[in-house]
C-alpha cells in the first residue's frame, strides 16, 4: 500500500515506515502530523484518484530529526567588468517516518 500526498507544494510517496525529507517543519522531535492533501492511494488492485485530493484519505507522519543540506555554491561572474559574486546556500529540511495510511 502506498499514498502521494502534497505537502508544502512538493509531492511524496508515502509507504508505511518509509523515511522521506520534507521542508522545514517547526515541530518537536517525535512530533504526530496527520497530512489530509491525499492526491492518490493505492491498495494493491484498487486504486484511488482524488479529485484533487482523496476524500477521508490521510498520511499520519512522526518527525524525526531537523537537518540542513549540505552547502550550494552559487558563482556570479560578468567577463571584462571586474563583476564576482560567490553565494552560499543551505537548506533545511525534516526527515518524517511515515506511521500509517488511513483510507475512508
Amino acid at each position: 500500500m502506498y499514498a502521494l500526498f502534497e505537502y508544502k507544494g512538493k509531492q511524496y510517496k508515502a509507504e508505511k515506515d518509509a523515511l522521506i525529507q520534507v521542508d522545514k517543519i517547526d515541530a518537536e522531535k517525535g512530533a504526530k502530523i496527520a497530512i489530509d492533501s491525499v492526491l492518490l492511494v493505492s491498495d494493491g488492485d484498487k486504486v484511488s484518484v482524488g479529485v484533487p485530493y482523496v476524500q477521508g484519505a490521510k498520511v499520519e507522519v512522526e518527525v524525526e530529526d531537523s537537518f540542513r543540506d549540505k552547502k550550494v555554491l552559487v558563482f556570479k561572474y560578468k567577463s571584462k567588468k571586474d563583476y564576482h559574486r560567490l553565494i552560499g546556500h543551505r537548506q533545511e529540511y525534516t526527515k518524517v517516518r511515515v506511521k500509517n495510511i488511513v483510507v475512508a
